[in-house]
Parts: C-alpha cells; structure tokens; sequence
C-alpha cells in the first residue's frame, strides 16, 4: 500500500468535524466528499492489487476506518462499506471486471445479506431476473454500482444448488437506475451514511453482471491471503474500527471541553474536579485494552491467512473482540458524555454526534449479541462448526 492511507484519512478530520451538521442534515456524503474519496483510492482499500485496486490488509482498512471516524463516523461508514463491497470482485466475469474497474475513482455500494432472488428467466441461462429488498445500503445515493445479494433460482422458483447441495449465493451488481432507492433512512445516528433501503422489481440483467461465492472460490486470486482471512470476520471489522475511533474522539473532546469549563455552582474547570479525572482515566484504560486486543486478533488472523486457512478459534476471537471493541466504546462514549454534562446536548458538540452513531452503529448483525451467543456456543462444544462466525 504504497499511499499512506492513515496519514490521507487524517488529513479529512478537520475537514468532516467542520462539517458535521451538513452531513447529518443531507443525510449521505455531499457528493463532493465521496468523490474525493473515490479519487484518494479510498473505494479501492478491498480490491486486490491484480485488478487495479490497493489491496490493504484488514488491519490498514480498519485504522483507515478508525481515523476517518473520529472525524465523522458516517464518512468512515461508508468508506467501509463502499470499500467491502468489491470484495467480490474476483468472481466477476471478465466484461463486467472491464466495467467495474474502467473508473479508478469507482463509487460502489452494496448490501451482503442475500435478501433477493436472481431466477433464471430460460434455459439459456442468459438472462436473469432479479427480484429484492436491501436494508441498509450505505452510501448508495453516491454511487455508481450498487451490490445485493442474491440466490439463483431455476425458471420454476427452486433455488438453484452449488457444488455443496447449497442455495447458490451470488451478487448482483445494478446501475443507479436499475434499483429503488426507499426514502427511509430517517435515524438518530449515521444520519449522513445514507443507509436507505432499495429495491429492485424484476429487473433483467445479463448473466454477467452476476457473481458468485463459487466464482469467488475458483478464482485465482482467491488464494491470496485476504480471501484466506475469516469472511465474516473480515466485514464486521471496520465497524469495531468505526466506534473505536469516534471513542477515542470522544474522550479527546471531553479532555478539550474540560480544560475550559466551569461547572455552575464550582470554582474549579471540570478538568480539576476527582470525578471527572477517574471518569477520563478510566475511559481510556478501557478503550486502550479493547483496541490491543481488537488489532492482536487482527494480526493473529492475518498471520494464519498468509499461511493457510485460519482455525474456529482465531474466528471466534476476531469476531468477539471486534463486538467488544463495539460495547467498550459505547461505554467510554455515555461516559464522556455525561461527565461532560450539559455541553454534549448541543448539535454542534462532536460528544452527541459520536453517541447518536455509535448507537446506531451497534446495532448492524455483524457486531450483534447473537455474535457472542455464536462464539459461546463454540466455547461450549455446542457448535464445532460455527460458519457464521
């Protein structure tokens, strides 16, 4: 990663502190800040070096994310998820390769979960017919191709079986005017992320602008050590990233308040009071011990997949620090929010903002408390197995 993408993503934080309000009220990325991501190579962190893209390793992507929050967490939202989203990119044919990467400033967007079909409309197989509903499509108000996850189905509706008797899963990759976009991402945090819903109503398209896992797997570039690297793992890291950095913000903030306000009825700046010296201290003990331990699973991860295919256990532990990282935060922001006290209320205060989003942020399914019921499950021996994690 020959660009120092953490020095470029600092570089933004003034700049998205400043314009916080703006974001919000817009409800996506001003377009002239995603294309100026897109033109730092921002989209392309994911996309393997061999087809034009810059091939970070998933500890560069999350202290990218990292220090992108703490300027504005819908930024680094959806720098994520644009980013993730071409992932796939290896299993794409080789036409829709060509249109995918004809830009180096490509905007993408896309939405994993297969919540769509893509059935067969003849036995030519030429031409599919792409049914769904997609919650959740980050920044895709901004770009140019947005992703959904589908399952391939025969002509009569019957999901179509990969190699492992499975439902065959894939995506489909749609120009803007090819989907809905739902008007419904009216929330208390991650406003600016634009995380509206699409929809897309029997829309026919070319066999080739369906990609799927199984390509993915048979691809060359599927033995580089990113597609090695926990899958699950791999896509809920950004957002333990995410919230660590709008903590660390958080606890900045409070330190910068507390130097120079004087509570109501006291003689002493906050910063002089023993209650919020322990509140402060102890907030970054907590965030210290939860970062370590999110960016060691990291690496121990990234260690196994140089090598190999990683074990049950370095998922289960990838996957649970990473919530953690997610529950420590939280806990660190509420506190410097309260201890702050009044100040934090005001829109242009970055202590509501961080905990108006990480709020939200918790409750995507990657950093979820079913994760940890997941990981219990293998700790217990009930599950030796766990895919999901």
């Amino acid at each position: 990663m020959p660009t120092d993408f953490c020095e470029l993503a600092n570089s933004y934080v003034a700049e998205l502190r400043a314009r916080g309000r703006e974001i919000d009220a817009a409800r996506k990325l001003p377009q002239d800040i995603a294309d100026r991501l897109a033109e730092d190579g921002f989209y392309r962190l994911c996309t393997p070096q061999e087809i034009g893209g810059v091939g970070a390793s998933p500890e560069e992507l999350a202290l990218v994310c990292e220090a992108l929050a703490a300027g504005n967490g819908s930024v680094a939202w959806c720098v994520f998820i644009g980013a993730t989203s071409q992932y796939m990119f290896p299993a794409a044919s080789p036409t829709l390769l060509a249109e995918l990467t004809e830009s180096s400033n490509l905007i993408t967007s896309g939405v994993f979960a297969y919540s769509g079909t893509a059935t067969k409309t003849d036995s030519s197989g030429e031409n599919w017919s792409i049914s769904g509903h997609w919650d959740w499509g980050s920044g895709c108000l901004n770009a140019r191709w947005i992703s959904g996850g589908v399952i391939l189905c025969a002509e009569n509706g019957e999901p179509l079986l990969d190699s492992n008797d499975r439902p065959t899963e894939a995506r489909a990759f749609f120009r803007p005017d090819e989907i809905n976009v739902l008007d419904n991402w009216h929330t208390t945090g991650l406003r600016g992320s634009g995380s509206n819903s699409f929809t897309a109503d029997n829309v026919t398209l070319d066999s080739y602008r369906i990609a799927t896992v199984e390509a993915l797997r048979s691809s060359p570039l599927s033995q580089l050590p990113i597609y090695r690297f926990p899958r699950f793992g791999y896509l809920a890291l950004p957002i333990g990233a995410i919230a660590l950095g709008m903590a660390r913000d958080a606890i900045d903030e409070a330190l910068s308040v507390a130097k120079s306000k004087t509570p109501t009825g006291s003689a002493r700046t906050l910063a002089a009071r023993p209650a919020f010296q322990r509140d402060v201290a102890a907030a970054d003990a907590s965030l210290r011990a939860a970062r370590a331990s999110f960016y060691g699973d990291i690496s121990t991860a990234w260690t196994e997949a140089q090598q190999g295919e990683g074990s049950l256990e370095t998922r289960r532990l990838l996957r649970t620090s990473t919530a953690h990282a997610v529950a420590t935060s939280i806990d660190v922001i509420d506190r410097m929010y309260t201890t702050v006290g009044g100040t934090s209320v005001y829109e242009e205060s970055a202590l509501q903002r961080h905990f108006r989003d990480v709020h939200v942020a918790s409750q995507h399914m990657m950093v979820a408390e079913p994760v940890l019921e997941l990981a219990g499950r293998v700790m217990t021996g009930v599950d030796n197995n766990a895919p999901g994690l």
